[in-house]
């Protein structure tokens, strides 16, 4: 929807979003500004990537949640919002596009537009948000600055932009240096060429002198003194602290509430403010249970924003307390009362994550954007204390006119020319159709599929493996299209372990020959727990814990030294992309075991047995 323009300007206020695919150096780029414009003193100890302060951000090298800051340019103040590049984080980009008037669009010089810049792009298309473009890492040895522009401009057109929309103006940038220029080859020593283009590109926020208090919630924080804090960017009037306010909340109703305490950003810093008027964005105390969306508005003409409308999930998984022979032994928080408060306190912040009961009353199922959203989602309570059972991801499907839809994704893939015939084979078996293919003549070419996202649940590990860890793959969700129908799923089995016990040098020695081991000797073990990957297509169940009979007789080849292969550590995204219908993680705040949703072997067993009957009595009928 296009913002409608007001009569009146806030000339001394700027509201700009920096959006971009991942890893482009979008929060380098914000360091560079923050050091720029005086936020720091000069000898203050400030971390690299200071707006990363997750500490799962950091560790990933990724922005998770949308966050602002402001940086002072003269009489003007400019608020910069942060958007994650992963679509899986997409709630947060839609969210920080609603507080702004323009958009930073960061790309690569060369690696150039993404499917994730394709992703935000749209969006801010759809707003008729105008688009700086800044082309980061002009400095790179391998830097193709024309074709970058050109593609941009593709994407523009095949995103069907507007005739003022395309003619954007273009920044060259190398943010770690903290210089911009407005051609390549000539950049200041400085960022200001970046903040003039900023300042005359990007509008100053517009409003109607006449209309009453407007203010729309677009993120939540809290506070340990005043709780839940609303982010909201007044849209007409001024909020001033201590007035009395309407709340008109997301089912209709309005109540008359207070505005307690109120903040502005400078800098990092939210500082108290005694008044904030149209255009500014700021944080406001006194209402704790505001949600995402709502509207603060002038008592006595209360006027409701619309909500803001999110994309509906396309990923779904089961997650539930720890149900294993171990659990208890790691974690604190235990209990199914504790887990569903978690998850609803996270919903309260996360506008794209959806939490629903199942047929057990200890199981939720769990709706996300992708993997990531909902790895990171576990990640946060298992460091929190949680011990969790996660089932494995699955599509969401929808109808449409009677017939079954899933969601297919756009994937692009960069590998080495030699491996181009590797990933067209792995991605042919998952019924992907190649879009595009273009050879860089760098020795690098760049593919572009449309593919069936439950054909990419698992496919990344395969991917890497087959083209030893040198391709790079990106995905962003596309259009729902008809069913695909059987799709190939891992072609390997299980190794289970079938008694409890702590695992044995002799045992796994002669396991290690069946395949890929997940644990090494000494590990904790139970039936039903996945102890390695079976290089064959079935489920094995394995003695782990054997230990070597010992006699008083003397042997030659007794003492012969057990050499065993390490084991292959599996991060919780690994975890979720190997597991099959039948098998679940444990998570636990130390570790990440595999194991099966029936534990009992001999309940497997005739589980299976039954399968057998029933597809043979379907297929005799």
């Amino acid at each position: 929807m296009p913002r409608p323009d007001f009569p009146a300007r806030r000339d001394d206020l700027r509201n700009v979003a920096i959006v971009a695919h991942v890893d482009h150096g979008k929060t380098t780029l914000v360091d560079a500004m923050l050091w720029q414009s005086g936020s720091f003193r000069e000898n203050q100890d400030v971390a690299d990537r200071v707006l990363d302060s997750m500490e799962l951000e950091r560790e990933k090298g990724i922005t998770i949640l949308a966050k602002n800051t402001a940086v002072r340019l003269g009489g003007a103040k400019i608020n910069i919002v942060d958007t994650p590049g992963h679509a899986d984080f997409g709630g947060e980009v839609e969210r920080g596009l609603t507080m702004v008037d323009g958009v930073l669009l960061l790309v690569d010089a060369s690696e150039g537009p993404l499917p994730q810049t394709r992703f935000v792009l749209r969006k801010a298309l759809e707003a008729r948000l105008p688009v700086v473009l800044v082309v980061n890492k002009v400095d790179r040895p391998d830097a193709r600055v024309e074709q970058v522009v050109n593609e941009v401009y593709e994407l523009f057109l095949d995103l069907d932009a507007g005739e003022s929309q395309i003619e954007f103006p273009i920044v060259y940038c190398n943010a770690r240096e903290g210089r911009a220029g407005l051609a390549e080859d000539e950049l200041a020593a400085d960022l200001g060429p970046l903040f003039e283009t900023l300042l005359t590109t990007v509008p100053a926020p517009s409003h109607d002198p006449q209309h009453p208090l407007q203010a729309l919630v677009t993120n939540l924080d809290a506070s340990p003194y005043v709780g839940r804090l609303a982010l909201l960017r007044v849209m007409h009037g001024t909020l001033r602290k201590g007035q009395q306010i309407a709340w008109c909340r997301a089912d209709g109703t309005i109540e008359n509430a207070r505005a307690t305490e109120l903040y502005v950003t400078e800098a990092l810093e939210r500082v108290p403010a005694e008044e904030a008027g149209p255009g500014e964005i700021v944080a406001l105390a006194g209402l704790p249970e505001v949600t995402i969306g709502e509207t603060i508005a002038d008592p006595e003409d209360p006027r409701p924003l619309p909500v803001t409308v999110v994309d509906e999930p396309s990923l779904a998984m089961t997650l539930g307390i720890n149900t294993s022979p171990l659990a208890g032994l790691e974690g604190d928080k235990l209990t199914a009362s504790a887990v569903k408060a978690r998850l609803d306190q996270e919903l309260v912040g996360n506008v794209s994550l959806r939490v629903g009961a199942t047929s057990r009353p200890e199981v939720w199922e769990v709706q996300g954007r992708g993997e990531l959203q909902l790895a990171v989602l576990v990640e946060i309570m298992r460091r929190e204390g949680f011990e969790l059972t996660v089932g494995k991801p699955e599509v969401l499907t929808k109808d449409v006119e009677g017939k079954r839809h899933e969601p297919v994704e756009r994937v692009a893939i960069d590998v080495p020319e030699e491996y181009i015939g590797v990933v067209t084979q792995l991605l042919a078996l998952r019924k992907g159709r190649l879009q595009q293919m273009v050879n860089h003549s760098t020795g690098w070419a760049r593919m572009e599929y449309l593919v069936p996202a439950r054909a990419l649940i698992g496919f990344r590990t395969e991917f890497l493996t087959e083209t030893r860890g040198a391709g790079i793959l990106h995905h962003v969700f596309d259009q729902w299209e008809p069913w695909y129908g059987e799709l190939r799923t891992r072609p390997t089995g299980s190794l289970v372990a079938d008694r409890r016990g702590p695992t044995t040098s002799f045992a796994l020695s002669s396991l290690q020959e069946r395949g890929t081991l997940f644990v090494g000797p000494g590990t904790e073990v139970y039936e039903g727990m996945i102890v390695g990957e079976n290089a064959r297509s079935e489920d094995l169940d394995v003695n782990a814990t054997k230990e070597k009979k010992l006699t008083n007789m003397r042997s030659s080849t007794a003492d012969e030294l057990v050499r065993l292969i390490p084991p292959r550590p599996l991060s919780l995204e690994q975890a979720l992309e190997l597991i099959r219908e039948d098998e679940c993680v444990e998570v636990t705040p130390k570790g990440i075991r595999l194991r099966k949703v029936e534990l009992s072997s001999s309940k497997r067993q005739s589980q299976a047995s039954r399968r057998k009957r029933e597809l043979a009595a379907s297929a005799g009928a």
